[in-house]
């Protein structure tokens, strides 16, 4: 055996897993407490209250509790997929969250390369500190804003009868038509600039000296954003990518709920919305954990099989 072999050959042996002493578990013990006391907060509110799902295979009721109600199978399920309105839900659910996906993705990436071209560092974080200011509003807030700005008398019905678009006031939220554009215009204006911060991150870790050599080579602003901004930044892309596929069925609730009427209700309506008319209002609790556990169900397949698709293209991917 050479010795470049035998170099090789070593370099390839891992290194013995170091052993936990004492003296080691002491001086990590902060860290280690604190992990114990998330690891416990994890177990009481997201894990224990899974046993809660037990309902959805139950005709439950509360005066009976959770172990003295009649078991019932796949009954609450088989109710659900022959329900006309819960179908309707699913369209309107998964539509959405298809939408918002697209468009609050994009426009950060977007957004951020954009906001990375300006030079002027005052500007920059002027515009970066005014972007994701409205993370922090209340949906509330933002959907009276939306109210307002779409109103009769509202600016954009005067602007479109400026432009002699319009010849009278349009109720924006009284047509079904409206409804998915109007959700993803709020979703992308309120969360666009909080969404951008992670990608500026990422586009910061790049090496400077591989847009210096771009430069050398006569590449300009464009050039680079392809070449070296995009592929530097596309690891986290594909993570991003990779767990918002899995809140595709987590389209909203306040939004849709705030902004839903009788006249637009077959387009807004949204599984969540669903699981609180019947598992609150009408005290069906049994079907509004069935409609639950199906949403998280789809939400658990759709990250397997976006994983695994990444996995086979040897693009990152979560596990």
């Amino acid at each position: 055996m050479t010795s470049a072999a035998k170099r090789r050959k070593k370099e390839n042996v891992m290194d013995p897993v170091p052993k936990i002493t004492w003296k080691e578990i002491k001086r990590q013990k902060v860290l280690l407490l604190w992990s114990v006391v998330i690891v416990i907060y994890g177990i009481i509110f997201c894990y224990l209250p899974l046993g809660g799902w037990i309902m959805a295979f139950q005709d439950y009721k509360p005066k009976d509790g959770l172990f003295h109600s009649a078991f019932i199978g796949l009954e609450n399920f088989k109710f659900l997929f022959s329900d006309a309105t819960f179908l309707r839900v699913i369209r309107n659910t998964l539509a959405m969250g298809v939408i918002n996906l697209a468009s609050t993705f994009v426009m950060a990436i977007v957004f951020a390369i954009l906001l990375n071209e300006v030079k002027a560092k005052g500007g920059k974080k002027v515009v970066q500190t005014i972007s994701y200011l409205p993370h922090f509003l209340s949906w509330i807030v933002v959907t009276g804003i939306l109210h307002d700005v779409l109103s009769g008398t509202g600016i954009v019905n005067e602007i479109l009868m400026r432009l002699n678009i319009l010849d009278q006031p349009l109720n924006f939220f009284a047509h079904p038509k409206f409804f998915w554009p109007i959700v993803a215009f709020a979703n992308v204006w309120k969360e666009t600039g909080w969404n951008a911060i992670i990608y500026l991150s990422a586009i910061t870790a790049i090496d400077p000296s591989l847009y210096e050599a771009a430069s050398m080579d006569g590449a300009g602003r464009w050039a680079k954003i392809k070449h070296v901004t995009l592929p530097g930044i596309k690891p986290t892309i594909m993570i991003l990518l990779l767990m918002n596929v899995g809140n595709v069925l987590n389209a909203g609730f306040e939004i849709q709920y705030l902004l839903g009427n009788g006249l637009v209700q077959s387009v807004s309506q949204t599984i969540d919305i669903y699981v609180l008319k019947w598992g609150i209002s009408q005290g069906n609790y049994a079907l509004g954990t069935a409609a639950g556990i199906f949403k998280s169900l789809v939400s658990i397949v759709l990250i397997v099989i976006a994983n695994q698709i990444a996995k086979r293209h040897g693009e990152e991917r979560l596990f």
